[in-house]
């Protein structure tokens, strides 16, 4: 069965119809061509496909697209401004915290949703909200100091 659902993606609003048994992620990538959300696991285990919708970092894989009708997306494709690279982008970077790449758009979304929400996290914190982001390539440490730096750089 088709839906017609509303979404405001990355700040510009869409009008969409969806079959009921489509996912966010599957929306997203093949009917909107937003690829930074990964297809890794499609059963919430490996986070390569989380996206900040209505502040909070979800796996995209695990919401259909009707459940989405209304909501706030927010994808890798968002954070650059003008052409310059956010701040997380930039902090993985310098601390080398990227290596393949397939599970950096969900660990940046989930960084990201974990600071607008703690702009000061403890290392601890961080762990916490990266828990449901696996990387096979990393080890993780570059990744929290990464996300340590950009919260160092903001304004309390």
């Amino acid at each position: 069965m088709w839906h017609e659902i509303t979404l405001t993606i990355n700040g510009d609003a869409y009008t969409l119809a969806v079959l009921s048994h489509h996912t966010l992620l599957k929306v997203l990538r093949e009917q909107l061509g937003i690829t930074s959300p990964k297809v890794g696991c499609e059963n919430g285990e490996c986070g390569a496909c989380t996206v900040i919708m209505n502040g909070a970092a979800v796996n995209a894989c695990q919401v259909l697209a009707v459940e989405a009708d209304g909501a706030m997306i927010e994808t890798v494709e968002g954070l650059s401004k003008g052409g310059d690279l956010h701040p997380l982008q930039q902090a993985f970077i310098d601390h080398n915290a990227v290596q393949c790449g397939f599970c950096t758009p969900g660990m940046l979304m989930s960084a990201k949703a974990l600071l607008d929400r703690n702009p000061h996290p403890t290392e601890d914190e961080i762990r916490y909200a990266l828990v449901g982001n696996l990387c096979r390539c990393t080890g993780y440490t570059r990744i929290v100091e990464a996300i340590q730096d950009v919260s160092r750089q903001i304004v309390k």
